[in-house]
């Protein structure tokens, strides 16, 4: 049976389960995901983003860009 058909007969009977089924059924897939190493949580290489807002402040100094930040929203 082609794989699109059958994914079309889950998502079916998915839309017919109760909203609190429809939850339990995605816990557990993505635990089941988590488990198989597929949604795996990435860790951000905070050091790779050093430097990236250099030219944001502008020879100013961080309270004065801050300041004219919440002027501009005004």
């Amino acid at each position: 049976m082609p794989r699109a058909s059958t994914l079309g007969k889950i998502e079916k009977e998915i839309e017919r389960l109760s909203p609190k089924d429809q939850l339990k059924l995605a816990e557990k897939l993505a635990h089941q995901l988590r488990k198989s190493g597929i949604a795996v949580k990435k860790e951000i290489d905070w050091k790779s983003l050093y430097g990236l807002g250099k030219g944001l402040w502008k020879g100013e100094d961080a309270q004065e860009y801050v300041d004219r930040l919440r002027e501009d929203r005004m």
